[in-house]
């Protein structure tokens, strides 16, 4: 997590050879040992036990080159089972390794361990990695650097060290007990205590909390890789009298521009550049949150400090006036996000923006309601639950990978997720005379590959209404257009921007809006698509789709790893 110079990595060449008078180099291969099991941390003068990697909070970031594979051996010495997913990466052919809880696999269980093969392909900069079982991602988390390849350069000046940044939420109780306590009385997990910057409170807290401090040098620049591992809270993040310079997002360029702030949703990684051009002195880095639903939001202001070596004495100036949007300021959102566009060079994949689709989806998000059941201990006599075209996704015993793949376990799942609402109406107005009730089923999409595929997000205003960050695995799609209200698909689409969208795999849809999202089907496996809000996920956001295999051993589904994968309890 500390500060590094451009040459802390050596930069493995592997094996060199010359073919037709170029020099190229063999992609590096790369073991990590993760180590998971309860530690003891102190916050807010409470101290709590907690599942980390490493016994480190966040855990211990990953550091290679662009095209490389790394192996990672899970070992689980904690008292539950877990798995873990490696956001952003797109694992081509190899959703073996993908790790979401009984869509990819089922849990690595205590005792036991797995090892994954995790592929890079063209992803560039910063991503992260995190648990995806319950709401185990809380604790278990950290950074996955990938630099350039050894031949290649950054599109830009390169810095003269980088640091990364990942913002945090922080409950004094366990993140298990939490989720199953939610599940159990049918009710929302309360807000969290705190929020933490590389697992610091800062100095903003009633209890004397540690303060992440970032050490500069005047003059240099610095690169930032920003993640949001937050639970349930999009951020915006500021330093004190300083610029800072967008140079990538969700391990891919973009168009570079200067901001005062950033706004940043859970799942999201952000590159920025950061010069350290102020008087010598300590200057605040300040994050809160973006809030715009009914649900309770905890607004505190969590800090750290961006501090010039050899300065004296503490941060030239309070927190609460460094520049930050208001915690519902809906326009300093959609004005940062517009100015993110793709950018023509040759360390971006070429851009490949889909016209002609051959398969639509329209979603509509919703958070809704139903009876209780008679497993749960309801405080009231419904239960949340939330969907997508009103299905709540039911996570089955087997994994969804498992049953796909062998074509011999049946009802696991079903083919048949609606490719639209199954009722229309104003989604965004008023909705509280509507029924909310959802079918309940673990219902996926299928796609053939190839395809050129668009999705549109519609949210509504079902529950506490507000905005969603969603995710797809497996892909980097193109975010081609916005807006707010509904979804017109007759005027909308000509407002699309197919020239320089930005490519990103999370993406922020805006409270009563709707967002568009392109992509081709080109990555045969099963993938799971979700709100990273927790909250939601667990109570049903989400969805999978299917790419089929194409006709060639290159475009199918590589066969799962020799030494087997984690067993099902269910099967």
């Amino acid at each position: 997590m500390g500060l590094c110079k451009l040459g802390c990595v050596p930069w493995l060449l592997g094996i060199l050879f010359l073919s037709s008078l170029e020099l190229l180099c063999m992609a590096d291969v790369h073991y990590y040992d993760f180590i998971v099991r309860e530690s003891n941390f102190t916050r807010l003068c409470t101290t709590k036990s907690m599942l980390v990697v490493n016994d480190s909070y966040p855990g211990p970031e990953i550091r290679v080159h662009r095209g490389d594979t790394v192996f990672v051996n899970v070992h689980n010495h904690g008292s539950y089972g877990f798995t873990i997913h490696w956001h952003g990466v797109k694992q081509p052919r190899n959703p073996w390794s993908d790790g979401p809880e009984f869509v990819t696999q089922c849990p690595i269980q205590p005792g036991t361990n797995f090892t994954y093969q995790v592929i890079l392909s063209d992803e560039i900069g910063t991503l992260w990695w995190h648990a995806h079982s319950d709401w185990t991602r809380g604790s278990v988390h950290g950074a996955f650097v990938i630099l350039p390849a050894p031949h290649e350069t950054y599109p830009f000046h390169p810095p003269d060290a980088d640091q990364t940044i990942i913002l945090e939420s922080w409950y004094n109780d366990d993140y298990l007990e939490l989720i199953r306590n939610s599940t159990l009385y049918g009710q929302a997990v309360g807000i969290p205590n705190a929020y933490a910057i590389n697992g610091h409170l800062g100095d903003t807290y009633d209890c004397n909390d540690t303060i992440f401090r970032m050490e500069v040098n005047y003059q240099d620049t610095y690169l930032l890789r920003i993640i949001n591992a937050a639970m349930n809270e999009e951020k915006f993040f500021s330093i004190a009298n300083h610029t800072l310079i967008v140079v990538a997002q969700d391990a891919s360029y973009v168009t570079r521009f200067a901001t005062d702030y950033i706004m940043i949703t859970p799942g999201q990684t952000m590159d920025v550049l950061v010069h350290a051009n102020q008087n010598i002195g300590q200057y605040y880095m300040v994050m809160r949150n973006f809030h715009d639903s009914a649900a309770s939001s905890n607004n505190n202001l969590t800090t750290a400090i961006f501090q010039y070596k050899n300065s004296v004495g503490g941060p030239r100036n309070n927190a609460s006036l460094v520049s930050l949007p208001e915690p519902d300021d809906s326009n300093a959102t959609s004005s940062f996000l517009s100015r993110i566009r793709s950018l023509r060079v040759r360390q971006n994949p070429p851009l490949r923006v889909p016209r002609a689709i051959h398969r639509r989806v329209y979603i509509a998000i919703s958070t809704n309601s139903i009876p209780c059941t008679n497993d749960s201990v309801c405080i009231t006599e419904e239960r949340f639950v939330a969907a997508l075209n009103n299905v709540s996704f039911v996570f089955p015993v087997i994994d969804i990978l498992q049953a796909y793949y062998k074509r011999s376990i049946n009802g696991v799942f079903t083919k048949d997720f609606p490719l639209e609402p199954p009722e229309y109406y104003n989604f965004t107005g008023d909705l509280t005379i509507l029924n909310r009730n959802v079918t309940m089923g673990t219902k996926v999409v299928m796609l053939n590959y190839g395809e050129a595929v668009e999705i549109v997000f519609q949210a509504t205003q079902f529950g506490a209404g507000g905005s969603h960050p969603f995710h797809l695995h497996g892909f980097s799609f193109y975010r081609v257009g916005s807006g707010s209200g509904n979804f017109n698909n007759v005027t909308d689409p000509k407002s699309y921007n197919l020239v320089d969208p930005p490519l990103i795999n999370t993406m922020h849809v805006p409270a009563s809006g709707w967002v568009a999202l392109r992509f081709f089907a080109n990555n045969p496996g099963v993938w799971f698509s979700h709100c990273h809000f927790e909250r939601h996920s667990s109570w049903g956001m989400d969805t999978v789709f299917i790419v089929k295999n194409g006709g060639t051993k290159a475009t199918s589904i590589r066969p799962p790893p020799a030494s087997g994968m984690p067993v099902c309890s269910g099967a």
